[in-house]
Formats: structure tokens, C-alpha cells, sequence
């Protein structure tokens, strides 16, 4: 026999000799089914150590100067796409008028008609009536107002669109351009009377700064006059079609930002309470009516910065506002996305005042003014939810699983081994006494 080593004594794991073994048939088939649950588990383990889990985090939006896109789609079946003007203003001194960079104006023919659409553009009425069949010399009055800047020709007023930008820069009410050469020789107010029953969708998206402000779609040309924002509702309320334009709308899509993938949202989601879009876009497919042209609506938006980060995502620094296409903005190549959710309250409010009895509130009371549309005010939520991608557990979660498994196991088999030798041994004691 080898000499005892000095480590002899400390063997927690004794052994017995071939001659002191017992195998049994019970042993063969607890064996058998303890490998089968050593392998169905440890599976589980791998699949669970393989799932990938998104775990939300609330952090400080600690972002300075940054830019956001507003996407939207809306549609107003009962205006027409030249009385239509989408504005967007921020507390930080920014003022986008008229805004039509990314953004189009989709022409639709009257509902009884069929809705279809009639035209896709950035639509001005004398769009196709350019001045280029007049003299090369023709300098066309403003009338009084300050030639815009971006006329074709410097100091001069030689299409309709020009006289009303004039009019607009120096706060005057524009009307239906009777008296004014160019709209009658363009036809403006034959052209805007045609138009009459069409409606009108708005899509596209715009870029502001990400900062206190709103956006809306009134009618009319809108301008400054002194500290306050208006628009020329000349055109809108002196109308030949009866019952007067109103502002009925549906709201096809609304985000602030880019569309998170579907499978993200799936994993955002539960098995009990599935998680879709509409949850970061409250307002898509919402719909609005109005019977009064003097009404307008007024959405107030409470915007959470929302960050996905992909496993194996990078931090790496978004390129500059001037790098980056409309629609492009807030997308990573290693995928990562930067987007927004939303909360949203609506108010609607009749602008001749009184009380709401329509609406079932005699008690509330309406002010009277104001400029018919839809508004939308948006403020920044100091907070941001963080979307981080990670694995359910570690390398060395799953392999103290793994052996959590083994062990657990085979020391459960032993003691079901165990009793069923001790309890067949028994029995055959007892058959052996009765005999």
C-alpha cells in the first residue's frame, strides 16, 4: 500500500471498493432519469444565459443644444391645402413661418367624391403660373408693403405670392387680391374658389430645436404683428361653401422622433400586456370633428427623451444637424436609436365663447378670440428613459447554474435511489420473516 500523504485526512470524497458496490435495477432507472433532467435543465440554463432582455433605466436628461423631429401625418377633409399654414415656435427665440422644408401638402378631392388624392407637393396655387411671360424689364408693384427678400427679381412684386408675402412682412390682412395686377392676371381668387371643397393632408416632418414650444396648422398666412403671432383669416371665414371650412381632422401619426422597430417594442412588452407603438405615440389615429369654422383644438405634449441601446451598442457622438437627411436623424449604425415618447391631454374650445353646453359642461366657460386650428404645445420632460439591451445573466451566472443543476440533481437521485434500496431491502425482510 502507497505511504499516506499529509492530505490523506482532508478527502471529503471517500471511497468504497468494487467488492462494497450494490448496483440494482432501481439504481439503472433513476440514473437513466436523472440524465435526462441534467440535460432538459441545462438546456434552460443555456436558452436562458442566450436571452437577450431589455431593462429600462430612469435617468437625467442631461442634453444641451440639441435638435429633435416632429413626424406627422394629419388630414383635414374640410379645408383646402392653399388656405393651410404649418408654423412651428420655441421659447428659445426660433420661429419657423410657414414651414414647408420636408413637409407636403397633399391635395384630396371632396369626400362625396371619394377622397382620393389630387396632387403631392409643397402647393402654392400659382405654382405652375410663373412670371416668365412677362417683359424682362416688368418690375411689379408691392403695393405700398416691402418687397420680400427672396423675390425672383430684387425690389419687385411680379407674382401673386410675392404681393402676399409683402403684405404678410409688413402685417397686413391680404384678402382675395381683388385690385392687385398680379392675382387677377394669375386668377388667384377663380383658382382659390375651385380648390374650395378639396382637403387637405399634411405629412412630413420638420426639425426644431429640442426646447419649450409648439407647432400648429391655422388658416390663412400667418405674420407678426408686434409681440403676437397671427394669421390673415380673411380667405378662411369669407367662403362661398356653405356651412363654412372647419377643422375636422384625423391624426394618422404623430412622433416626436424615429419609429422604434417592431421587434423592439415586442421586447418592451409582456406576454400579459403586449407593448405596440401607441404606447410612445398616444395620439396616432385620432380623430377630431368640429361643426363650427370658429373652433380650434389644442394638444398639450409632454415629451421623455427615450434612448434604445442595442447589445453591443458603442458611444459614439451623432454627427451634426447639417450632416443628417430629414427622417435620418437619431439613428446610429450600430443601432442605437434616440427618440421620444409622449403623454398627451386635448382641448377643444369654441372661439365665439360662452359655455360648453354642446359639449355636456354648462359649467365651463370658453374665452372669447383666438385663431381657429389645431395646436400642439410641446414641453421637454427633464427625465430620460433608457432602453439598455442586455443578456439575462452572466457567463458565471450560468455556470454556477450549471453545476447548481448537476449537483442539485445527482444528490436528489442518490436519496430517491437510496430510499427505494432501503425500501425494497426492507420488504424482502419482511416476506423473508413471514415465510
Amino acid at each position: 500500500m502507497a505511504p499516506k500523504s499529509r492530505f490523506t485526512r482532508l478527502d471529503a470524497f471517500t471511497k468504497t471498493v468494487d467488492e462494497a458496490r450494490v448496483r440494482t435495477t432501481s439504481g439503472g432507472i433513476v440514473t437513466i432519469a436523472s440524465l435526462f433532467i441534467v440535460l432538459y435543465l441545462a438546456w434552460g440554463e443555456w436558452s436562458d444565459y442566450r436571452r437577450i432582455v431589455v431593462h429600462p433605466e430612469l435617468i437625467v436628461d442631461k442634453g444641451r443644444g440639441e435638435k429633435m423631429e416632429i413626424h406627422l401625418n394629419i388630414t383635414f377633409p374640410k379645408i383646402p391645402c392653399e388656405l393651410l399654414t404649418l408654423d412651428v415656435m420655441d421659447v428659445s427665440g426660433e420661429q419657423q413661418v410657414g414651414v414647408m422644408h420636408g413637409v407636403n401638402k397633399v391635395r384630396l378631392a371632396p369626400d362625396d367624391e371619394g377622397g382620393q388624392v389630387i396632387d403631392v407637393k409643397a402647393l402654392d396655387l400659382h405654382s405652375d403660373d410663373q412670371a416668365t411671360h412677362l417683359a424682362p424689364d416688368y418690375c411689379g408693384e408691392c403695393y405700398g408693403a416691402t418687397p420680400p427678400v427672396n423675390a425672383e427679381r430684387p425690389g419687385c412684386c411680379n407674382t401673386c405670392d410675392e404681393v402676399r408675402e409683402a403684405y404678410a412682412s409688413v402685417s397686413w390682412a391680404f384678402g382675395r387680391g381683388e385690385g392687385v395686377e398680379q392675382c387677377e392676371r394669375e386668377h388667384y381668387s377663380e383658382r382659390l374658389d375651385s380648390q374650395r371643397k378639396e382637403g387637405c393632408r399634411i405629412e412630413g416632418a420638420v426639425r426644431v430645436n429640442k426646447v419649450v414650444g409648439n407647432f400648429h396648422i391655422a388658416p390663412g398666412r400667418s405674420f407678426s404683428n408686434g409681440n403676437m403671432h397671427v394669421h390673415d383669416l380673411n380667405n378662411y371665414f369669407d367662403t362661398p361653401v356653405q356651412g363654412g371650412h372647419v377643422f375636422t381632422h384625423k391624426i394618422h401619426h404623430l412622433r416626436f422622433g424615429p419609429q422604434l422597430p417592431d421587434e423592439l417594442t415586442k421586447k418592451l412588452g409582456s406576454k400579459s400586456v403586449p407593448w405596440t407603438n401607441h404606447h410612445l405615440n398616444p395620439l396616432d389615429n385620432t380623430e377630431q370633428r368640429a361643426t363650427d369654422p370658429a373652433y380650434n383644438f389644442m394638444y398639450f405634449i409632454k415629451v421623455v427623451s427615450t434612448s434604445y441601446l442595442p447589445l453591443g451598442w458603442e458611444n459614439q457622438r451623432y454627427p451634426g444637424d447639417d450632416q443628417v437627411g430629414i427622417g435620418a436623424y437619431g439613428r446610429q449604425n450600430d443601432g442605437s436609436v434616440e427618440t421620444h415618447q409622449y403623454s398627451v391631454t386635448s382641448h377643444g374650445r369654441n372661439l365665439n365663447g360662452g359655455d360648453d353646453s354642446g359639449g355636456g359642461h354648462k359649467e365651463k366657460l370658453h374665452a372669447r378670440g383666438g385663431i381657429p386650428g389645431v395646436f400642439f404645445s410641446y414641453d421637454i420632460s427633464p427625465m430620460k428613459v433608457i432602453n439598455r439591451e442586455e443578456r439575462s445573466k452572466t457567463l458565471t451566472g450560468f455556470l454556477t447554474g450549471l453545476c447548481a443543476i448537476v449537483g442539485g440533481t445527482l444528490t436528489v437521485a442518490a436519496a430517491v435511489d437510496r430510499g427505494l434500496y432501503e425500501g425494497g431491502t426492507r420488504l424482502k425482510k419482511l416476506q423473508s420473516k413471514n415465510l
